[in-house]
């Protein structure tokens, strides 16, 4: 059986920093200079264009959140993403509180980030879209991630507590999005997504034998982790041990085209007592999220909390931001005060703390290399 680091090619189960020298070489020399600290921009952004969502999906992690009806504003969107890129983002992922697929103005949007430069990708549930918006975010896009969370329609209705045609529907939107994506000689790599839960565990093979059919690039098996906020406690204490043996089984549906990838190592970090680092390094430097509401927040698994709160882009700009006051607080409570045990386990930056932990505290030996 093929090592499942070496299957996972876009490093899905790790992190990409150690792609990104310069940017973190200069973080490195900042040594909490906040006139340095100030001007390192974030290279990856999470970005919510809308609050609604066309399902309620069981292990929501912003459903305290309340799926609220508020949008982004087009044009002030799209002069933000015209700035960042001049800033030095480097790539934007849409997803967040809501189904970003009901954002009308998103291909506009999409459109626009790939003028300036920045990569982007979509999160999506697939249910909403149609053969002309698919076009647009496969031409865009770098990547697309559909999150089917059950191989079969009842499972997924109960999983996503939807009806059972919205399966139908995600599967004949998957394919259209590969048929687009051979026709047009597209990059774009499409895959499919599924938390693993004791409910859908059983039909895993049944969502790899058809993902595959599709001809979509990977379907990725990803353990669940509770959010910090959500107002569902169903999963929580959630481990993985007995479902570990579920990755050679979904491997044997592997081809030269089509990859698992189980994110066991994810999986096996949920038994840890703690995280091998103490400071979380990651915040607020290298990412960052916006709600649909426009505010501006340093960690996703924050949302709400004033703490990580850095603005808000219908007011300010990005750089005034960045650059504000609160940016500078959250700096100083992220480093002083926040206590990383409380925070959410398998956070978006955990790979990237543990790579940025090992650089400011190596080892005796790294210089035999």
């Amino acid at each position: 059986m093929m090592d499942n680091q070496m299957a996972d090619t876009y490093s899905i189960d790790s992190h990409k920093l150690l792609y990104h020298p310069l940017e973190v070489s200069k973080w490195y020399e900042t040594k909490d200079d906040w006139e340095k600290q100030k001007e390192i921009y974030p290279i990856y952004l999470e970005i919510t264009p809308i609050g609604s969502c066309n399902h309620r999906c069981t292990f929501c992690s912003v459903d305290y959140i309340g799926y609220k009806s508020i949008k982004q504003d087009e044009k002030i969107l799209g002069d933000r993403i015209r700035e960042m890129a001049s800033l030095g983002v480097k790539s934007i992922m849409f997803a967040g509180e809501g189904e970003p697929t009901l954002y009308k103005p998103l291909p506009n949007i999409l459109d626009i980030c790939s003028e300036v430069g920045i990569d982007t990708s979509l999160t999506t549930n697939a249910v909403a879209i149609n053969e002309t918006t698919v076009k647009n975010y496969v031409k865009n896009c770098k990547w697309i991630k559909v999150s089917i969370n059950a191989g079969d329609r009842d499972t997924y209705a109960s999983v996503h507590q939807t009806k059972p045609e919205d399966f139908d529907k995600v599967v004949d939107n998957l394919s259209t999005a590969v048929k687009i994506k051979k026709e047009n000689n597209y990059s774009c790599t499409i895959g499919a997504q599924m938390l693993l839960l004791p409910e859908n565990m059983q039909s895993a093979i049944l969502l790899a034998k058809k993902m595959s059919q599709i001809g979509v690039d990977y379907l990725v098996i990803k353990p669940y982790t509770q959010s910090l906020y959500g107002t569902s406690r169903k999963y929580e204490g959630l481990t993985y041990k007995s479902m570990m043996g579920l990755e050679e089984e979904l491997k044997k549906y592997e081809t030269d085209e089509f990859k698992v990838i189980f994110r066991a190592n994810t999986m096996k970090k949920l038994e840890e007592l703690k995280q091998p680092y103490e400071k979380c390094y990651a915040t607020p430097f290298f990412w960052g999220y916006i709600m649909a509401d426009g505010s501006v927040y340093s960690c996703s698994a924050f949302l709400g909390n004033e703490n990580f709160n850095l603005g808000n882009i219908n007011t300010q700009t990005f750089k005034e931001i960045w650059q504000g006051d609160k940016r500078k607080q959250n700096i100083n409570y992220v480093k002083n005060e926040l206590d990383i045990s409380s925070c959410r386990k398998n956070c978006r930056m955990d790979e990237v703390n543990r790579y940025l932990w090992a650089l400011k505290h190596p080892n005796a030996h790294v210089n035999f290399i």
